[in-house]
């Protein structure tokens, strides 16, 4: 079992920054690839990014690409988000996930087995 737990969002106003982090705990965090997903509202479940277990391969949706950043320290545990240069339009609930079962996909939420609450981000213009 995989227990996430999301934290740092808040209200930003465009052009600016936020991190995002996801502690997870349970069994061999550095064994999965983890992911974000956002939803605003009124929309589908949107995929942000993917870091792999060892951190050195990471995809990022287009929308997001060349702004967010994905990490990870896998000694304590946690994913992070970093978020620039922030738009009206990365305003959502921000998700992130673990892929413990890998089986070929990374962009889709059915891919990933356990998921945290959420934590909003707010963009004002």
């Amino acid at each position: 079992q995989v227990r996430l737990v999301e934290s740092g969002g808040g209200l930003v106003l465009a052009g600016g920054s936020l991190r995002l982090s996801c502690a997870a705990s349970g069994p061999t965090f550095s064994r999965y690839a983890m992911g974000w997903f956002r939803r605003a509202p009124g929309k589908e479940r949107e995929f942000v990014g993917r870091i792999n277990w060892s951190g050195g391969t990471t995809y990022y949706g287009d929308s997001v690409k060349g702004r967010f950043t994905i990490s990870r320290d896998n000694a304590k545990t946690t994913v992070y988000l970093q978020m620039n240069s922030l738009k009206p339009e990365d305003t959502a609930v921000y998700y992130c996930a673990a892929d413990v079962n890998y089986d070929g996909g990374y962009n889709a939420p059915v891919e990933y087995e356990y998921w945290g609450q959420g934590t909003q981000v707010t963009v004002s213009s």
